[in-house]
């Protein structure tokens, strides 16, 4: 009895750590793509019901578009998906507002802290995701590499954020949310800040990876060439 209540045991550790972790993330990833397609159908749609007029000049050089700021999700509410080539051309995982586990991190994916800003705003748009279980969202986090592209998707298009450094803090050390990660002056630039617990299956410390806001592609230009990128 005691053998078998062992191999119970295992079985239910193996469920849990791999086979139901590596279900759970090709769960959130098919949902991420089944968001970006819709919201590419809906694009398309849009353009066919009103096309756009013909251009009558020799089009002027294309300027860098200005990011469209979403406003606020509400809690759970699903606003983006995010795509980092780093981990692979299948990694496609929903974000969505607030940092419940019960509500977002593990049903939907990768959670944003409320009250922080929305992607391509000024200041540090914040995020939180497993690095374990529940599909572990963040579970490569520290395989990134300085200048990898780390893309959310909207319904109106792809902000392009580049990696620059990890960083590892006390659980309680929430200054990495200010609008400069870590310090109180005022932001004048655009960031993106990655946390998770730290060591895997542990959380006594939390890995964090900051990365710099580069662009805002409108989907009416189609996807950015950071999407391809691999090295």
């Amino acid at each position: 009895m005691l053998i078998t209540a062992g191999v119970i045991t295992l079985l239910f550790v193996a469920w849990q750590l791999w086979i139901g972790d590596w279900i759970g993330a090709a769960q959130k990833n098919a949902a991420g793509q089944s968001i970006t397609a819709q919201w590419e159908d809906d694009f398309v749609q849009s353009r066919t019901a009103s096309p756009a007029p013909a251009p009558t000049d020799e089009p002027a050089p294309a300027a860098a578009a200005k990011p469209v700021i979403a406003p606020q999700p509400k809690d759970a509410q699903v606003f983006g998906v995010m795509r980092i080539p780093r981990f692979g051309a299948d990694y496609q995982v929903p974000m969505a507002g607030g940092v419940s586990r019960a509500r977002t991190l593990d049903p939907i994916g990768i959670g944003h802290y409320p009250g922080t800003p929305m992607p391509g705003a000024v200041g540090n748009v914040a995020v939180a995701a497993h690095r374990t279980t529940f599909g572990k969202p963040f579970h490569r986090i520290a395989d990134l590499q300085a200048g990898d592209a780390i893309v959310i998707e909207t319904k109106a298009g792809w902000y392009t954020y580049r990696f620059r450094n990890l960083e590892y803090v006390t659980p309680h050390a929430v200054d990495v949310l200010q609008p400069v990660p870590q310090t109180s002056i005022r932001a004048n630039g655009k960031y993106l800040t990655m946390t998770s617990c730290s060591p895997m299956y542990f959380k006594s410390e939390r890995i964090v990876a900051y990365s710099v806001f580069e662009s805002f592609t409108p989907r009416a230009d189609g996807a950015p060439a950071s999407l391809a990128e691999v090295s």
